[in-house]
């Protein structure tokens, strides 16, 4: 790779675009609910619990129906899961990574498109509702 001027001016506009991100109150919001959710000792002992119960059941989860306990397992694990995932801290961490990730997906289509309308840009967003570039078809073998 050559590095001339242009390189330079790119970076540099990438810089005042990642600047605008972080001043942005989308990504103070997902910062701010990340510290929150990592520093909060319920949503911690909540975690630990889901972890030790999902470490319990992949050990048993190969076996499938053939270990004694695995129903027991599975079912612990997504009771577990779910008193993670109801968590008010823990929605509203999620609900504000979400909604960074919907800029970081617009922002990503909307240089790709700059660059040309054939670029394929996968989002990873099943709800993405705003055009993509490869009009919804990308993962059609």
């Amino acid at each position: 790779m050559i590095y001339d001027d242009q390189f330079f001016e790119i970076e540099d506009q990438v810089q005042k675009v990642l600047s605008c991100l972080q001043n942005s109150q989308t990504f103070q919001s997902y910062i701010g609910n990340k510290k929150v959710l990592y520093e909060n000792s319920e949503v911690q002992a909540i975690r630990t619990d889901f972890l030790s119960k999902k470490d319990a059941f992949d050990r048993v989860a190969a076996y499938g129906g053939y270990a004694p306990d695995h129903r027991e397992k599975q079912r612990a694990l997504r009771k577990s899961k779910r008193v993670l995932d109801l968590h008010p801290l823990v929605a509203e961490f999620r609900f504000s990574e979400t909604e960074l990730q919907g800029i970081l997906d617009e922002m990503g289509i909307k240089i790709a498109h700059c660059i040309s309308d054939d670029i394929k840009v996968d989002t990873g967003n099943p709800f993405f509702e705003t055009r993509s570039s490869c009009g919804g078809k990308c993962h059609v073998g």
